[in-house]
């Protein structure tokens, strides 16, 4: 079995962070959320695996590469424009050939991997042209949604109904047989002018064709959003393992589930766990709160933060507080004592600010 990781797409939900940078790169606890949708795919036991990318393509192959750090071999399948789930299959049909896959979003977190459902479908093959998998959420009007009949088989799927027919939502994680090129071949584009894999998936359905579902136990995160990235950086930090491998001065004090990673240095300063310090990283007479992850290169000098995500190479001196914020790369935050009190802001499109 082959894997499809889709790793195109603009992230307007999160800029200004993506309009220089990818989406799928945005680390979670100092780790590109990419990267765990490629371990989930080794320990699934898939080896080879095809990415699908678009404007961010050499950013993306920088930080991959030949997928062999991972166990895997990667091939990379250019998208010229975002249009479509069932795009990336139709423009994947060489590479996939006539074998069964795994199609992943390459923006999802997923607590448990993909390696029971890989083996369910494996254990089952030609039985079903499909199985996707489902999770129970508060706003389906939000995501493709699942109807199933008594025995848990799909009867139908709607694209971001305005009246669900029920709080399945599909997760971002699809297991596919040869069939499905059929059907992404059949269907028209939808009204936003994308070829949507909800109605190849339907096109099945009305075929006659079995498609199988999988509720999901754990969590799930969609971190398209400055919230849903925090909460998953949140629920990565609480079951991560502790351990200090940077240096720790005697004046600092390390508090509860705390990674230091190599290189970092903590000065006089508060680290309060779950949190995560990257490599070459100076924390400096400040305080590192909870479910925080401050990735490598950084500097935090005479600041406090907190339920945050700070990227690779910025520098944050004299902030009383950050709390509930993602900071770009190679950003500069600092307090100014000249002039009157104020505030002083240079935001780029679509940045969000809260002032208390």
């Amino acid at each position: 079995m082959k894997a499809l990781i889709l790793a195109g797409g603009a992230g307007t939900r999160l800029r200004p962070i993506t309009h220089t940078g990818a989406k799928q790169l945005v680390p979670v606890a100092n780790k590109p959320i990419l990267f765990y949708g490629l371990e989930a795919m080794a320990e699934a036991g898939i080896v080879e695996v095809g990415i699908i990318v678009g404007d961010t393509a050499g950013e993306v192959r920088a930080a991959v590469g030949d997928g062999s750090r991972f166990g895997l071999t990667v091939t990379y399948i250019p998208q010229e424009a975002p249009l479509g789930l069932a795009h990336c299959v139709l423009i994947a049909r060489d590479y996939l050939g006539d074998e069964s896959f795994v199609m992943y979003l390459g923006d999802n977190l997923l607590r448990e991997g993909v390696a029971e459902l890989v083996a369910s479908f494996e254990k089952q093959q030609g039985e079903a042209a499909a199985q996707i998998l489902l999770a129970r959420v508060p706003d389906p009007q939000r995501f493709g949604v699942a109807e199933l009949d008594g025995s848990g088989e799909v009867v139908r799927l709607v694209e971001k109904p305005a009246q669900p027919p029920s709080d399945l939502a599909l997760v971002g994680v699809y297991l596919f047989d040869a069939r499905i090129h059929d059907a992404v071949r059949a269907i028209r584009p939808s009204n936003r002018g994308e070829l949507e894999i909800t109605d190849a998936i339907q096109w099945l359905i009305d075929g006659g064709h079995r498609v199988r579902s999988q509720i999901l136990d754990g969590w799930w995160k969609d971190t398209g959003n400055l919230d849903a990235l925090l909460e998953g950086n949140r629920l990565i930090l609480e079951a991560i393992e502790p351990g200090v491998e940077g240096l720790v001065d005697g004046e600092s004090r390390i508090e509860g589930r705390v990674v230091i990673q190599p290189g970092a240095e903590i000065v006089r300063s508060i680290v309060r766990g779950p949190s995560i310090v990257g490599e070459r990283t100076r924390i400096v007479d400040s305080y590192i709160g909870p479910f925080t992850s401050v990735y490598y290169g950084c500097e935090v000098v005479r600041s406090e933060i907190e339920y945050s995500i700070v990227l690779e190479e910025s520098h944050i001196s004299d902030v009383r507080r950050i709390a509930d914020s993602l900071i770009g790369k190679q950003v500069e935050v600092s307090r100014t004592e000249r002039g009157p009190r104020a505030v002083r802001l240079m935001l780029g499109d679509h940045s969000r600010v809260d002032l208390f």
